[in-house]
């Protein structure tokens, strides 16, 4: 595995060793131990999820104020644009975001500690992503911010006038000042 560093320390975007010949491809595509040793601390997963998705989904910006999760997010059918949004009031990226594509092709996997919100949008015609979690899934601890809150200004590659179809929780996502953050 290689690892590629991002505007946010903490998080990190991990690339396999992929083996391909004519017949396909083969890669290990979770090692704990391997997975350990890259980001220097130990974690464990608990929860697997999957989720299949249409053009122009948008689910998110999520996380959970209780039981907060880390997450390590792969597609692996078609692309989406990833976005992460750092909500430790003590960091010295506090409400930055960056945002990373993630393709079948492309293999990364993108490791989001605890303490930042979550989101993505599905760029091609449906995108299937797994994603691992460091806790279980608590619904009363669940938070959601507006994906389009005007302090976060996060730059989703929509066409001019294009709004991304969201969930009804999703729709009702609060702005970041309204938030609940990490300590």
């Amino acid at each position: 595995m290689k690892l590629h560093r991002t505007a946010f320390p903490e998080v990190l975007i991990i690339e396999p060793k992929v083996y391909g010949d004519d017949r396909g491809f083969f890669y290990e595509s979770y090692n704990q131990r391997e997975f350990c040793e890259l980001i220097g601390i130990d974690t464990y997963f608990v929860q697997d999820n999957h989720s299949r998705s249409a053009k122009s989904i948008l689910r998110g910006l999520h996380y959970q104020i209780k039981q907060s999760q880390g997450k390590l997010v792969r597609v692996i059918a078609g692309e989406i644009f990833d976005v992460v949004v750092d909500l430790r009031r003590r960091a010295s990226t506090f409400a930055q975001w960056a945002g990373f594509r993630l393709t079948e092709n492309n293999r990364r996997q993108l490791w989001i500690p605890e303490g930042f919100a979550h989101g993505f949008l599905v760029l091609s015609d449906h995108a299937e992503v797994l994603y691992k979690t460091t806790d279980f899934y608590a619904p009363e601890y669940e938070r959601c911010i507006a994906w389009n809150d005007a302090s976060l200004a996060i730059d989703w590659p929509l066409q001019e006038g294009q709004r991304p179809m969201l969930s009804k929780k999703d729709s009702a996502g609060l702005a970041l000042d309204d938030a609940e953050y990490f300590q």
